[in-house]
């Protein structure tokens, strides 16, 4: 079972509440995929629409962008220091 509220069921409740214009990311996904492309970007943008929001913004994750890499890049070391005297 997923977390609720769900995300179509908001997309469809907010412009009813007088939300028109949103901008929706994917906090828990470092790079986009069908789920975030598909499902978050097109077919939500389609129950917000339809439900009456005027503008709807997808941010796409971070995917392969420099930063991002030297980012997880920065992690990964920061993590693996002193692993092969523990593993």
């Amino acid at each position: 079972e997923w977390l609720k509220p769900y995300t179509d069921a908001t997309m469809m409740a907010l412009p009813g509440e007088g939300i028109k214009d949103i901008q929706v990311l994917c906090p828990g996904f470092s790079a986009d995929c069908l789920e975030t492309i598909e499902e978050i970007g097109e077919e939500n943008r389609e129950y917000f629409e339809e439900a009456g929001g005027e503008k709807f913004g997808f941010i796409p994750c971070l995917n392969d962008r420099d930063d991002h890499t030297s980012a997880l890049a920065e992690v990964l070391l920061r993590h693996m220091q002193g692993w092969e005297e523990d593993h």
